[in-house]
């Protein structure tokens, strides 16, 4: 794995991760909602640790079934969400499931990004 073809995958992944946290926020909070900067600052970082893991995966463990691989990390990654809603009256009720579902479709689409770039 040489670093040029990593930064190849992973700047498709951070673009996507800017563009799904922008769409997700629109989505669940509704077009009055501000851009959530701090989040949209760390998802480069994020994209660049699901890079390597996808790096991982494609160039050592496999290939075959990734989508599994992929939906089981969204579904890690979307478990804080689920656990830290406490029915905030700020909030629409529909935020924490919509939320959870755009987090593990965000890491799907990804994985099909690096299954493209690294498979």
């Amino acid at each position: 794995m040489t670093l040029t073809r990593l930064v190849l995958a992973w700047v498709p992944v951070a673009v996507w991760f800017l563009v799904a946290t922008i769409g997700i926020t629109f989505l669940a909070d509704g077009p009055g909602a501000g851009l959530p900067v701090p989040l949209l600052k760390w998802r480069p970082f994020e994209a660049a640790l699901l890079t390597l893991f996808g790096s991982l995966w494609f160039d050592t463990l496999g290939s075959g079934e990734w989508w599994v691989v992929f939906l089981l990390v969204g579904a890690i990654a979307a478990i804080p969400s689920w656990l830290t809603f406490r029915g905030d009256p700020a909030r629409p009720v529909r935020r924490p499931f919509i939320g959870a579902c755009a987090d593990v479709a965000r890491y799907v689409l990804a994985g099909a990004i690096l299954a493209w770039r690294l498979g």
